[in-house]
């Protein structure tokens, strides 16, 4: 019998203008709160690409069937590759909720235009390799 694969797909938009004005009204910190220090420094403070990885983050918490809240901000991060492509890094219960799901790659795509910024991010994998993870307790490791 023929392994299932396990396929996820989590697409999100961002008005570049709101975006903006999030950042004006809350300062710095609600950047810090959002995002990590690579992404912050890979990004140079540009708020259209900020904007993007705003939308990666929306759109992996998608993929992974939940909000965030049940994932932290700094554990979905998209940081790009050595060739510059975008990449998904996951930590903490973000790590393991793709790892429940047998999500073991990871495609994101960013774009931007003048005012809107998006991301679609596929998450794939195997159902066998699901099928040989240990059980979870719900603890944090």
């Amino acid at each position: 019998m023929r392994a299932r694969s396990a396929l996820a797909c989590g697409i999100d938009v961002v008005d570049i203008d709101r975006f903006r004005r999030l950042v004006t009204l809350r300062g710095r910190r609600v950047l810090e709160i959002v995002f990590t220090r690579d992404e912050l420094a890979e990004c140079q403070d540009r708020l259209d690409w900020l904007a993007a990885r705003f939308a990666a983050k929306e759109a992996v918490a998608k993929a992974l069937g939940c909000g965030i809240g049940l994932v932290g901000w700094h554990e979905l991060e998209t940081i790009a590759g050595a060739d510059r492509r975008p990449r998904v890094r996951l930590h903490g219960r973000a790590a393991r909720r793709a790892l429940e799901h047998g999500f073991v790659r990871w495609s994101v795509a960013l774009s931007q235009s003048r005012t809107v910024a998006a991301a679609v991010v596929i998450a794939s994998g195997s159902a066998a390799r699901l099928a040989r993870l240990p059980a979870w307790d719900g603890s944090e490791r």
